[in-house]
């Protein structure tokens, strides 16, 4: 293991994160909240320090295993919500660490499941950098670092695939910084083009910022007790329709820009995507029209919320939780898929039902054919063998991760639907559930224990799983030997 290139890693992150700071300070001083921008700026300030303290040295050797990219990543999510939650904390605003360590690791992880009761009395501030942590960790924070700083070695190609969700990652352009850039210019400018379209909408230049950077990182954190209730139709149209863009392979978007559209359309991946929401949408539609006094207003709110889950956004316009059971149950599938591989969005991944719906057909037609031979295929390209491998290892611990999880929160005998949906909805990184954690409740009245439980499982959600194991495998934690020959 190479220590020092993971401490000088988690150094830059904290004088990211420094500087990430440095927004909601100003926020609060454009707002008058003077205690409150001094609670940030001393956090700021904190993380300076360390960010001093951890690259004060430069490491000797700048080799990035893939065993350090995992662990790597792992430790600078870790430390990016430990010291985010700071904040929260010394400002009074949430008053107990781990309640604000729960907030900060669902804003960063895009999760958007709270623990606040009255969302309206934060501060401008702290609202900012409960949004601000979504548009954060939508794209990745180590991919941003990649795309400011110029580092080089293909080793941080490891860092960008422990970050990036979905089974691969691969180089859009040949130089991996480029990579970097190239995601983070789609990334702003459609966060910049939702802006624009809420304020020409009428929304308030606050909440459009918050709303806009929640939908880009696919949260969910809302600035209103009500959610999304209270905005008028058009500016819900504009968040469904980015909330549902931003669950796209960002690969595709990239195929679009160099003018490649057969190619960007050919995806089975964004094609299946398409159709598990327009499928789900005519079936709430038709089971919640009773609900409603109108067609419209039943597929409205139907598209906005399938819209929201399938991306794990978790914005809510309605509380689904009153629905009917046909509607919550599709709704709580979706909770599960997820949104596409290399998008902002949480869950299984689209391309990994693909490829296990396929590797299922696959096995029984060995079964009825048994000396014939038969290959995985998905955009007309075979799949090799080591990638259908890593779903099912990723299907197998996910299970394993989901029951231990819910085994843990059962001790603080809530009803098994709200145990159910808690860890589906944070280990998917969605937001809101069913019961007592449905659109209208929160995750206040859990334990410390299960919170810390449920924080581990937003990162493990958000990382993909295995950086988070990683961290518990003690043989990764040895020093790297060097061989030495006999004389």
């Amino acid at each position: 293991m190479n220590y020092q290139i993971i401490r000088y890693m988690l150094g830059y992150v904290c004088y990211f994160e420094a500087a990430f700071l440095a927004l909601p300070v100003l926020v609060g001083l454009i707002y008058g909240e003077f205690q409150v921008c001094a609670a940030y700026a001393a956090s700021a300030l904190l993380c300076a320090v360390l960010g001093v303290v951890f690259t004060f040295r430069k490491p000797k050797d700048r080799r990035l295993y893939t065993k350090e990219g995992l662990v790597t990543v792992a430790l600078c999510w870790i430390v990016l919500s430990l010291l985010g939650a700071v904040p929260f904390y010394i400002s009074g605003e949430i008053p107990f660490y781990v309640d604000a360590l729960f907030e900060t690791v669902s804003g960063f992880t895009t999760t958007g499941s709270s623990i606040l009761m009255d969302v309206e009395a934060m501060s401008h501030a702290g609202l900012f950098w409960r949004s601000f942590t979504h548009w954060i960790g939508g794209m990745g924070v180590l991919v941003f670092i990649l795309a400011i700083l110029p580092l080089k070695g293909g080793a941080f190609m490891n860092l960008m695939k422990a970050e990036s969700p979905g089974p691969s990652v691969s180089k859009m352009v040949p130089r991996l910084r480029d990579t970097a850039i190239f995601l983070y210019a789609i990334y702003m400018g459609m966060t910049l083009l939702q802006f624009v379209l809420l304020l020409l909408g009428g929304m308030p230049v606050f909440d459009a910022i918050t709303l806009t950077m929640g939908t880009a990182g696919t949260g969910g954190f809302a600035v209103k007790n009500t959610g999304i209730a209270d905005y008028t139709v058009y500016q819900q149209a504009v968040i469904t329709i980015f909330m549902i863009l931003f669950g796209v392979n960002f690969n595709t978007y990239f195929l679009l820009v160099r003018k490649k559209p057969k190619q960007a359309l050919k995806s089975e991946e964004v094609r299946t995507y398409l159709a598990i929401i327009a499928v789900s949408v005519a079936v709430i539609t038709i089971n919640i029209l009773p609900m409603f006094p109108n067609l419209f207003q039943a597929l409205h709110h139907a598209a906005f919320q399938v819209g929201s889950i399938i991306t794990t956004t978790g914005y809510s316009t309605r509380d689904f939780n009153q629905w009917p059971p046909l509607s919550k149950t599709i709704l709580m599938i979706l909770v599960f898929i997820g949104a596409c591989a290399g998008s902002t969005g949480g869950g299984i991944k689209v391309s990994r039902i693909v490829i296990m719906v396929k590797g299922i057909g696959k096995e029984i037609k060995m079964l009825l054919h048994p000396r014939s031979v038969y290959k995985v295929r998905m955009d007309g390209r075979m799949i090799e063998h080591e990638v259908v491998r890593s779903v099912n290892v990723y299907l197998a611990i996910y299970v394993l991760v989901f029951v231990g999880s819910l085994l843990i929160i059962t001790l603080d005998e809530k009803d098994l639907v709200t145990n159910f949906t808690a860890v589906g909805v944070t280990l998917n990184n969605i937001g809101p559930g069913l019961e007592v954690v449905g659109p209208a409740g929160n995750f206040s009245s859990f334990s410390p224990l299960s919170k810390l439980v449920l924080c581990l499982d937003m990162l493990a959600g958000r990382l993909e799983l295995f950086p988070m194991l990683m961290l518990f495998v003690p043989s990764v934690w040895k020093r790297r030997k060097t061989a030495k020959r006999a004389s």
